[in-house]
Formats: C-alpha cells, structure tokens, sequence
C-alpha cells in the first residue's frame, strides 16, 4: 500500500565510528495547511490551520470536519480543491510564496446545507505534536458523540498482531523514521487503510476522512491502530467514527480512558512484545487457546 506523503532530502553531518561524514536524509516534510469552509452563497470562512505532512489533503480537511462535529454527512459537502497552487512532492527548495497558496484547502458546501455556526467561532490553531489541540476548555470538545453500539469481538492474538502489519505498511515510515500512523482493521487482522502523519491527530482524520467521504462511518465492526499514545483528541475522534476498539501501541492519557469508559468503547495500550493493556471495554477482546496471557504493563 503506496502512502503519498511528502518527503525532503537534506544533507547531513553524521558521526559514525568516531568520524564525521557527510550523509543525505530523508525527512517528512511539515507545513501549515489552513482548512476553509465556502458556502452556496461564494462566501467562505477559515476554521482552523493544522501542521500537517502534505498528502491526503482533502480526507484530512473532510475528517477534522466531521470530527469536530461541523459535517455529518457526504452530501453536504460539494467540492474540496486547493485553493490556488496545488500541492506537489517537496524538492528541498519551496517557493514560500507558492506555499503559502497551496496550503489551503477549501471544503465547498452543497445548496442548502446549514451548519451549526457556533462551532465555527472556534478558531484554533492546531500543532502536530499536541494531545487537546489548542482547544479553550473541555467543554468545547463536546461534539456529539453517541455511545458505542457494536458487537464486535476480536481475539487477542488478533490485537498481537497489529503493529506488526502497521509498521510493514507504513514505507515513509521507513525512510524518515518521523511520522504517526493511523489504521483500520477488519476483526480478522486484514489491513483496511493506514495514512501516516507527522501528527497524530492528522493521520487519523486522513483516516476517518477518506471514509466519511465514502459514506462508511460509522465504522462499528472496525478496529483501529495508533502507532503512538492514545489521547484525548484521538479517542474522541474515533467515537465521533463510531469505532468501537481503539488500540495504541502506547500509553493512553487518564482522560483519553475515561472518556472511552463512559461512551463503551474499548480502549487497549501498550500493544507490544506480546503484551497490552485493556483500560476499558474487555468484553470485546477474547482469549483463545493460542493468545498469550494478558499482563500488565508498569
């Protein structure tokens, strides 16, 4: 599975064996990208500005929408497109001005289609590396999330498994060893989707956007895979998905658990050397005779 993220190469002093040496290195390339909503009547207004990787654009503006609780279908949305430059592979020389252009993306609206603009007047800006992204208070993250309805069940050998997949999906991964992944599972541990991102947060609105966009949410018989830690941020986006497990390869956040506690989901950390953590929602996971013993994590 190819991931069009974009990449810069840039020359290095490495030391290796006590010399210095001159080494080329591959590094994700990071730029802000400013999300704008434009309504029937050609109007539009900026909603927020994330540090992103270039690629996937327009599931990342998508997702972070319906994330946030601003769309709630694809038919409300007409077009997304740049708005001026379009967005191409970085070469390790950026024009800034041109940059600067295609740095945003536009979400069009359909005819008809009203929003609740009191969500729009929270303008924030989001960085790549945070867990509540600038975001004034916890109450401003209510966004309409439902309690998780799901029956799926998946064995525990299944979860053992998944970062193993993810990290042989993940190829830009390979070459700048500097991005957050994001992945759906079907409950039999087959790869769905997997985007990387130098932010987290960004990766899994790629996600959820390339299937909001295909008007599959909510995605209740899918587990998903963070390559990091499960936070607040990234719990609440997958309810608003309706994803019933959420799996990290890290450690959650104490709000992050007790946010999945109260709305059923299954949240499960620390997916490594044979070993995770389920925090809440066990009844989802299942021990088979094969599946290494659940232990505890310090």
């Amino acid at each position: 599975m190819e991931l069009s993220v974009a990449i810069t190469q840039i020359e290095v002093k490495r030391i290796s064996d006590n010399e210095l040496v001159d080494h080329s290195d591959d590094l994700a390339v990071e730029e802000p990208l400013e999300i704008r909503l434009g309504f029937a009547d050609g109007t539009h207004q900026a909603v927020s500005i994330t540090m992103r990787t270039p690629g996937e654009d327009s599931e990342l503006a998508v997702g972070f929408l319906f994330t946030e609780g601003i769309l709630k279908s694809p038919d409300q949305v007409k077009q997304v497109r740049h708005c001026g430059l379009k967005i191409g592979k970085s070469t390790g020389t950026l024009d800034r001005a041109a940059a600067l252009n295609s740095n945003t993306i536009r979400v069009d609206l359909a005819e008809n289609v009203e929003l609740d603009l009191k969500k729009l007047e929270r303008h924030f800006y989001t960085t790549s590396s945070c867990g509540v992204c600038g975001k004034s208070s916890i109450e401003a993250l209510q966004t309409g999330a439902t309690r998780i309805e799901s029956e799926l069940t998946v064995n525990a050998d299944i979860i053992h498994r998944l970062p193993e997949t993810l990290r042989a999906a993940q190829s830009t991964f390979d070459k700048t060893g500097g991005l957050h992944a994001s992945a759906l599972f079907e409950a039999d541990g087959s790869l769905v989707i997997v985007r990387e991102d130098v932010g987290r947060h960004n990766a899994l609105d790629k996600v959820i956007g390339t299937k909001f966009m295909e008007d599959n949410v909510p995605l209740s018989d899918k587990i998903l895979l963070v390559s990091g830690r499960a936070s607040f941020e990234l719990v609440q986006k997958a309810l608003m998905a309706g994803i019933p497990i959420l799996a990290a390869v890290g450690a959650p956040s104490s709000l992050a658990v007790e946010l999945a506690s109260e709305f059923g989901m299954t949240l499960i950390g620390f997916v490594r050397d044979g070993r995770f953590n389920i925090y809440c929602g066990e009844q989802r996971v299942l021990l088979t005779a094969n599946s290494s013993e659940l232990t505890a994590i310090p």
